[in-house]
C-alpha cells in the first residue's frame, strides 16, 4: 500500500477521506496522489445541463483542478506531510497535474496505484457518487478504501473479513494482505447459509496462520433480513476499524433490482470498508 490514490471533488466527505488515507499511509510510508475528479464531461454532449446547471467550459474546468489540489495540499501540509520529490520514498503527497479525471476514466487511472480512497456514497447532492466507487471497483484490477461519513481514530487495528466463500472476497482477503499484517486482531465473520460454496472460515483461518496472523472464526445466524446490515451490525459490535468485503458477489443489475450485502455497505457502513471484485 506504498501508492495511494485519492480523488478530489467538492462533496461532504473530502475531509474523512483526506483523514483516512493518511492514516493508512503513515501505516506504510506511503506516498498519497491526489487528482480532481470531475463528471464524465469527455461523454457528454456540450449543451448537456448536469444537475440544473451548464457543463463547465475549459477555464473552469481548470479552475476546479486548482482548488481541489489547494484543499488536498493545504490538508496534507497542515499535517506536516511533505510534498514529493523526485524518487521520494516516504510518506509524502502527490498531485496528477492534468485536466480533471472522469469517472469514466478514473477505473484505468487507478490500475497503477494500490489502492484508491474515496466517500461513501450518498443520494443526495454534495456526496460522493455511486458511479466514482462502481468505476474504480469494475475497472481498476485494485481495491478501494470506502470511507464513512466520520474518520476513525484508528485503521486496520481490528479487522473483520466478510468471509462468503466467493472469488471476489478471495481477491479482496489477497489484496488486503499487507492491512493485515498490521492487526492486532483478525476476526474472519460468516453468516449460516449465506455465500457460495467454498472453503470455510476456518480454512480462511489456517491460511492467515501460515502467514504468520492469528485469527478468530465467528459464525452469525442465519436470519430474515440483510446480510449486510447483519455484518455492519456485527463488524459494530466488535469495535471493528477496517471490514473487507468482496464488492458485487452478485451482479450490479440483480443488486439494483434485489438489494444485496455490497449494496447496503456502500450506502450504510460507518466503518471504513476495504473492497474489490
Amino acid at each position: 500500500m506504498r501508492n495511494i490514490l485519492v480523488p478530489v471533488e467538492e462533496h461532504s466527505l473530502i475531509y474523512p477521506v483526506f483523514e483516512t488515507a493518511l492514516l493508512m499511509a503513515r501505516l506504510f510510508d506511503s506516498q498519497i496522489r491526489g487528482c480532481a475528479l470531475g463528471i464524465n464531461l469527455a461523454h457528454l454532449p456540450t449543451d448537456m445541463a448536469v444537475g440544473g446547471a451548464a457543463v463547465p467550459d475549459r477555464e473552469q474546468q481548470h479552475a476546479v483542478e486548482r482548488a481541489s489540489y489547494q484543499h488536498f495540499a493545504t490538508f496534507m501540509l497542515a499535517k506536516g506531510v511533505p510534498e514529493a520529490g523526485e524518487g521520494q520514498a516516504e510518506l509524502s503527497f502527490g498531485w496528477h497535474t492534468h485536466d480533471l479525471v472522469d469517472d469514466h476514466d478514473l477505473g484505468r487511472f487507478a490500475r497503477v496505484f494500490d489502492i484508491t480512497v474515496l466517500g461513501r456514497p450518498g443520494a443526495g447532492s454534495g456526496q460522493p457518487r455511486a458511479s466514482t466507487a462502481q468505476a474504480a471497483l469494475f475497472e481498476s484490477g485494485r481495491p478501494i478504501l470506502l470511507v464513512p461519513p466520520t474518520a476513525p481514530p484508528t485503521l486496520g487495528e481490528t479487522v473483520v473479513i466478510a468471509w462468503n466463500r466467493s472469488t471476489e472476497t478471495a481477491r479482496t482477503l489477497a489484496l488486503g494482505m499487507p492491512l493485515l499484517t498490521k492487526a492486532s486482531r483478525i476476526v474472519v465473520l460468516e453468516i449460516d447459509g449465506w455465500g457460495v460454496d467454498g472453503p470455510s472460515g476456518r480454512e480462511v483461518a489456517q491460511l492467515l496462520r501460515w502467514h504468520g496472523m492469528a485469527s478468530e472464526t465467528r459464525t452469525l445466524p442465519g436470519r430474515a433480513g440483510s446480510p449486510g446490515q447483519a455484518l455492519l451490525s456485527a463488524a459494530a459490535s466488535l469495535n471493528c476499524d477496517l471490514l473487507i468485503k468482496g464488492a458485487y458477489t452478485q451482479s450490479r443489475f440483480r443488486q439494483m433490482i434485489l438489494g444485496g450485502a455490497t449494496s447496503h455497505i456502500l450506502a450504510h457502513t460507518k466503518v471504513p470498508v476495504l473492497m474489490a471484485h
